[in-house]
């Protein structure tokens, strides 16, 4: 039930953030083990990363126009581009216009040459989105909020820093989602104590 509420509820938020402004979307305080409001990356990386993917957008903006459908996605500087375009030249030209930005660290170019997907098909991406974070909020081994996920046409891509075990896990339950294709994992390894590390202290016994 609780799964199922956050698919509804994070679907609707996430359809609502394509047809409103650009702010990003953030979540915070979703009932859950799994769901907790952290980041394993610095605030300066998160920081940096939203000032990539600013960056990245305005400059394929400007110099490829509407003619092509390219999301960007930057986590711990390792830029991951997907979507679609109508030419190989326009594939080229958008990795080395990332490339160029300064603290890019790295490029992922899983864009498609092909024609630009529609309305629907985004939506259900969307969707799928949904259902792969709903998926890990009732899991006792999983933060959800450890991990990046980004859909296009049915491709999961799961980013995030954490460990063998969270990234077996995660891939796991991300194959078993209705809907999903393919998963492609972008992951940082860490290790066991490292974890233990970024983790807060357990509260105080009462």
């Amino acid at each position: 039930m609780k799964a199922t509420l956050f698919v509804k509820a994070l679907a609707g938020l996430m359809l609502l953030s394509t047809l409103g402004a650009c702010a990003p979307l953030m979540l915070a305080g979703v009932a859950g083990t799994a769901y907790v409001a952290s980041d394993r990356r610095t605030s300066g990386a998160q920081l940096e990363d939203e000032s990539i993917e600013i960056r990245a957008q305005a400059r394929i903006r400007d110099n490829l126009g509407e003619r092509v459908h390219i999301n960007v996605t930057s986590y711990n500087r390792q830029v991951l581009l997907t979507g679609e375009v109508t030419a190989e030249k326009d594939r080229q030209s958008a990795l080395q216009l990332v490339e160029r930005i300064e603290n890019v660290k790295s490029v992922v170019n899983e864009l498609s040459v092909m024609p630009l997907s529609n309305l629907s098909e985004r939506s259900n991406d969307l969707l799928i989105t949904a259902k792969v974070k709903a998926s890990y909020v009732d899991s006792k081994d999983l933060f959800a909020s450890a991990f990046k996920v980004v859909v296009e046409r049915g491709v999961v891509y799961l980013m995030g820093r954490v460990t063998q075990r969270e990234a077996n896990s995660a891939t796991e339950k991300t194959r078993n989602v209705n809907g999903v294709n393919k998963v492609v994992r972008l992951f940082e390894i860490i290790s066991e104590e490292e974890l233990r590390g970024l983790l807060p202290p357990p509260a105080p016994a009462k």
